[in-house]
């Protein structure tokens, strides 16, 4: 047995096997290890379903991989994967499910992913078994369908070992250690032992450069043994194998092998399964295992079977295909599938630690395997991957994440699966967990709650008894007259803005200056001052946006998006760690905690700030020349001390007001008292982000993002070329591949563009959108998103996929709301 590696995957499932495939593809000395039997995990009872379905950009990418890379692997290693290309029919019961199938379609064409529209007799004539009258239609993808979990699996491993990875099996990790420079990975072997696989006394030490966890169902002994915190915990699935149907069988004389049907809307699919069905539900109520560790006991096993928590879903089926009434029960499996809080995996550089990866928590882990196995080397071997990972990065959720928060949020992401995803969607269990001072206050005057990264944040302010639930819509929610009505408000008049979630750092220290000199790519501002900047990757994308506030020579406060606080963190202190010997001692603190942080914006926000300021010459203390755009200074409001920025999110004069989180409640009230008379009006994120895209702001996690440069994002005047900074040249290198452009859309009556649709220069896909909302200025839908360069020029005519329909659009300049910035900088 080998004992050192560059890298060492540990498990043996599907992702691990294509983990290790992709890294010896690469050329890395590559050693996979499993404790029991390769499969043994939630692979051997998965039903192989490979679902295109996917409203995240990122994971459709990794699916589409996956289910063109399986169709390779026979030619490869000679071991046939179990692939069938049946097709895969999503039917819908609603209009709004067909609404939402046409989001879904405009996202998985920035993709490329192949697909069809069907309408109710077009599904009757092709598959005459189901009934079709109750549908609406369906959206089919034609290069879909099932794999053996098993077979695809060998033939991963096969191809893994074709290219030099050693595989080993019965092997148990039993700790980690972190040498500074590689780690030392203690295992032991494993031994049957009575029908039990127990540990024997024979154990060894294995170095490695890397390691890669995709422990599956044991996600949860794993994060004990690195000491983080990894939301992965499986929740029961259940799905039954039935007996031939003989209409089945008859009908499969004369026609190829039938599609996968998923009918959403009765939580389940059916696929044929040897003149047979399989049936696999995603109900209510299944209940989340494992919370604190798999038994030694459990190894390839099942649950027992829950067959009354299925009926509703059982009964759908018989309706849906009336012929497989009168079929008998062959077999049944109820197994153990790990699930994340929001369904997505765990894919990326685990929190604090060096040259540790994790590959956790995959519901749809066949799917996903491929794509994660190819996108993740990308990330190990080349430093960044082809694809912005962000979405999946296991940073997401910060340490105040518990276990009892990861299981409750699994369950309903279970639970979830084929509800209606509207993009407007919010979720409630476990809410609300991390609430700002101000949140009865602002509940008790109908603020509608999102959820930022734990935080409860107002999405927008609606009167008594309104359902946020009933309100949401794959067009326009019943929510957005008022989002209109705050966007309008602050246009025309103020709004109070609550930002507490932002991310916030403070770093100092004789080396701070010359440390953030190099990590960001701007000027660094003056004392009393702030510039916006971004960290790069090394591979010169865009790591993270910050706003900077120079607060004295060594001491810089660092404002970024509130969704990344322990991902932003993570990056910031390890990158101190390596340069802090090189420009001297630097202090970091996140003290996102211990800052509100409420943004007033519009024409009259400096008169309700003057209500409140205590100053000397308090008619002059918010002045241009007191108090200039883009400067930070401390300043009193009533009695609350408050570290003042004068910039705004939405393009309007204003400030955002930094203040000691435990003084929140006195300076709400204050400055809602103070802006009564001007009509202050209290306002959501959501108004924010149309007005924002009014200005061609651009956002982290839309706009930006580890797939693009600064350069790419059209933000030369934030990159100082003069100067050396990290992921310099690699930006330079790569160019302008595509540009980022500012849209006017004349859309839909009824409907708005969500930022996930396609972009079209006449029949020819062109680029993707990336934001999308209304325009209260222009009055019409407006969107943000990437294009080539060459079309990237004010005037151009494009058009945007929505609702199954191509819509005109026209690029306009950036910031088509007040491009000089009058506004901002007005004078009083």
């Amino acid at each position: 047995m080998k004992t050192h590696v560059k890298a060492l995957v540990v498990g043996g499932g599907a992702v691990g096997t294509s983990i290790a495939y992709h890294l010896g593809k690469a050329g890395w000395d590559t050693m996979l290890l499993e404790r029991d039997e390769l499969t043994s995990g939630s692979t051997w009872h998965a039903a192989g379903l490979l679902p295109y379905f996917n409203m995240s950009y990122a994971t459709t990418h990794i699916h589409d991989y996956s289910i063109k890379f399986y169709k390779t692997l026979e030619e490869e290693t000679g071991l046939n994967a179990g692939f069938s290309i049946c097709g895969n029919l999503r039917m819908a019961q609603t209009k709004e499910r067909m609404d939402e199938y046409a989001l879904y379609g405009a996202t998985a064409e920035t993709v490329g992913v192949p697909y069809e529209w069907l309408t109710a007799k077009e599904i009757k004539d092709r598959w005459p078994l189901i009934r079709t009258e109750d549908l609406e239609g369906a959206i089919y993808h034609p290069t879909d369908g099932y794999i053996n979990p098993a077979d695809v699996t060998m033939a991963m491993a096969k191809g893994a070992r074709q290219h030099g990875v050693t595989i080993e099996r019965k092997w148990q990790v039993d700790g980690y250690e972190w040498t500074g420079s590689e780690w030392k990975v203690t295992v032991t072997k494993m031994v049957e032992k009575g029908g039990n696989l127990v540990p024997s006394d024979e154990q060894t030490v294995i170095t490695a450069e890397h390691v890669v966890t995709a422990t599956g169902n044991h996600a949860q002994r794993t994060a004990e043994l690195l000491k983080i915190k990894i939301p992965a915990i499986p929740v029961e699935h259940q799905f039954i194998v039935m007996e031939q149907d003989p209409a089945l069988v008859e009908w499969r004389k004369d026609n190829p092998e039938h599609p996968v049907i998923r009918d959403a809307d009765a939580q389940s699919y059916v696929r044929e399964e040897r003149g047979g069905w399989i049936l696999g539900v995603y109900e209510k109520n299944a209940p989340a295992r494992f919370e604190y560790g798999v038994p030694d006991s459990f190894r390839a096993d099942l649950f027992q079977l829950d067959l009354e928590r299925i009926e509703e879903q059982y009964m759908a089926m018989i309706h849906r295909i009336p012929s497989c009434e009168t079929c008998g029960l062959k077999d049944d499996f109820n197994g153990p599938i790990c699930y994340t809080p929001d369904g997505n995996p765990l894919v990326g550089p685990a929190p604090g630690l060096r040259n540790m990866w994790l590959a956790e928590g995959f519901s749809f882990g066949i799917t996903a395997a491929g794509g994660t196995g190819y996108y993740l080397a990308q990330m190990m071997v080349e430093g960044e991957a082809e694809i912005d990972m962000a979405s999946l990065d296991p940073k997401r959720y910060g340490s105040w994440m518990t276990t009892e928060f990861a299981a409750r949020k699994n369950e309903e992401c279970y639970d979830h699966v084929y509800i209606l995803h509207h993009p407007d969607e919010e979720r409630p269990a476990a809410r609300p967990l991390r609430t700002s001072p101000a949140y009865d206050r602002q509940a008790a005057r109908g603020a509608q709650f999102g959820w930022v990264n734990g935080w409860e944040r107002p999405n927008y302010y609606a009167p008594a008894g309104f359902s946020d639930h009933d309100s949401r819509s794959f067009r326009r929610g019943g929510w957005w007259q008022y989002a209109v009505e705050e966007a309008t408000a602050i246009r025309e008049g103020v709004g109070l803005i609550d930002a507490t979630a932002f991310t916030k750092h403070i770093v100092k220290g004789p080396g701070a200056a010359a440390f953030l000199d190099w990590f960001t790519t701007n000027k660094l501002p003056r004392v009393g001052r702030i510039n916006l900047t971004y960290a790069l990757t090394d591979a010169g994308t865009t790591r993270t946006e910050y706003t900077i506030v120079r607060l004295a020579d060594d001491e810089f406060y660092l404002v970024s998006a509130g969704a990344w606080t322990a991902y932003d963190a993570d990056y910031l202190k390890k990158s101190i760690e390596d340069k802090e010997a090189e420009f001297g001692r630097i202090e970091c603190q996140d003290v996102t905690t211990q800052w509100g942080v409420f943004a007033i914006a519009g024409p009259k926000s400096r008169d309700v700030l003057n209500a409140v300021i205590k100053d000397a010459d308090p008619a002059t203390a918010l002045s241009n020349k007191r108090f200039p755009w883009l400067s930070a200074k401390q300043i009193e409001l009533g009695m609350c001390p408050v570290n003042a920025i004068r910039v705004a999110y939405t393009g309007e004069l204003g400030w955002e007001l930094h203040h000691p989180m435990e003084m929140q409640n006195y300076l709400f009230d204050l400055l809602e008292k103070a802006g009564e008379p001007h009509g202050m009006k209290l306002v959501g994120a959501r108004a924010q982000n149309w007005l924002r895209q009014e200005k061609s702001y651009r956002a982290f996690g839309t706009e930006l993002g580890r797939d693009a440069t600064p350069m790419e994002a059209d933000l030369p005047r934030f990159v100082d070329l003069e100067k050396e900074f990290r992921g310099k040249a690699a930006m330079q290198a790569i160019g302008v591949r595509s540009k980022c452009v500012t849209l006017l859309i004349d859309g839909p009556e009824d409907a708005d563009p969500w930022g996930r649709e396609a972009l079209y220069d006449g029949d020819t896909k062109v680029g993707r959108l990336t934001s999308g909302g209304y325009s209260v200025a222009f009055g019409k839908s407006i969107g943000m998103g990437y294009v080539s360069p060459d079309l990237a020029t004010v005037g151009t005519k494009l058009k945007v996929r929505m609702q199954r329909q191509l819509w005109e659009a026209e690029i306009v300049e950036d910031s088509p709301f007040d491009p000089k910035n009058a506004k901002i900088r007005v004078d009083g």
